[in-house]
């Protein structure tokens, strides 16, 4: 019997609305369509200060970023797999909505289908664009 997969959310910073709801079935409708059964994903929503700290620390980058990704592929307890940590930054989120004429919500869910795609070891920087068609595609399957 497959393990379902989870995403869980962490909000440190919060737009108006009721965003979990959609954000978690966009994600795991994302780790369905990739094949992947039985993972957990967490997700920090914070603001630019944070993610600049993670980014410096992690990346060597001293600038906040939208949306900073930590695999892991730990194997859990119960056979399944922790595929890491999600920070995403709602203030550059908010200014890229913003810039892209979308709302935050649409904005929230793209960043959060790059981070996953990057939890299941695509990268955009080192691939020949691979990663970038496959997230067109599940971006146009998905509504975004």
């Amino acid at each position: 019997m497959a393990r379902s997969s989870s995403i869980s959310f962490v909000w440190q910073r919060r737009p108006s609305g009721r965003l979990t709801g959609p954000l978690r079935r966009l994600g795991l409708e994302a780790l369905d369509r990739l094949g992947i059964d039985g993972a957990e994903v967490g997700v920090l929503v914070t603001d630019d200060a944070a993610v600049r700290i993670l980014n410096r620390r992690w990346r060597g980058k001293d600038t906040p970023t939208d949306v900073l990704s930590f695999p892991s592929g730990d194997r859990l307890p119960d056979g399944g797999t922790y595929l890491g940590d999600v920070a995403i930054s709602l203030d550059t989120a908010g200014r890229q909505a913003a810039e892209s004429n979308r709302t935050v919500l649409a904005e929230l869910q793209a960043l959060l289908l790059h981070a996953i795609l990057h939890l299941c070891g695509h990268d955009h920087e080192t691939d020949s664009g691979e990663m970038a068609a496959l997230e067109a595609r599940l971006a146009r399957e998905l509504g975004l």
